[in-house]
């Protein structure tokens, strides 16, 4: 992802993963200190082109990372965080967060995004996508991704993607189909 993708490598998580671990939004946790940290009032992300409100909640490292970034280190956060999410359905609630922490701290280098409660009903994000797509197939909904930028510095289009998953034998999927699907399935 780093090399190929270019952009921020980030967790995808289903709204009930996030709900386990009490995980806050970022925009909540900002809103809700404003008056501690005058700058987050003049901060606020009112103004999402795509969205109303962004899906980022905690940035963590596993804590058997050391600075966290290296590949290594991100790849053991995100794949203990994904073992993590599977083996607490078996757990109550404290006892998940206390493995929350035992496992992780933060801040960190890899951030969470949280789907919403009724994934590609009111959101549409890259998260919701994810997490469809894994609900639907019977796996944990828990995905790594990254946007794919291209050598001028923005995000691929969706004929450069199309020859990149050609390239690579790669099944290319577009969001309305990954929608479609959705919506036939979750009736």
């Amino acid at each position: 992802m780093r090399q190929d993708g270019g952009g921020l490598i980030f967790l995808m998580i289903s709204h009930d993963i996030g709900q386990t671990f009490n995980l806050p939004f970022l925009a909540d946790l900002f809103s809700d200190n404003e008056e501690r940290y005058p700058s987050l009032r003049y901060l606020v992300a009112n103004d999402i082109p795509y969205d109303t409100k962004s899906s980022f909640s905690l940035y963590i490292n596993h804590r058997q990372t050391f600075t966290g970034i290296t590949d290594n280190d991100r790849a053991t956060t995100m794949k203990g965080f994904a073992d993590l999410s599977i083996s607490t359905k078996q757990m109550s609630k404290d006892n998940a967060l206390e493995q929350l922490g035992a496992s992780f701290r933060t801040p960190g280098h890899v951030p969470i995004c949280v789907a919403s409660e009724k994934p590609l009903t009111n959101r549409f994000g890259h998260t919701e996508l994810a997490v469809a797509l894994l609900t639907m197939s019977g796996s944990s909904p828990v995905a790594g991704g990254c946007e794919m930028m291209g050598d001028n510095g923005k995000a691929l289009s969706k004929s450069q993607a199309k020859t990149y998953a050609k390239q690579h034998d790669l099944i290319f999927l577009e969001g309305k189909d990954i929608i479609k699907s959705w919506r036939t399935w979750s009736e």
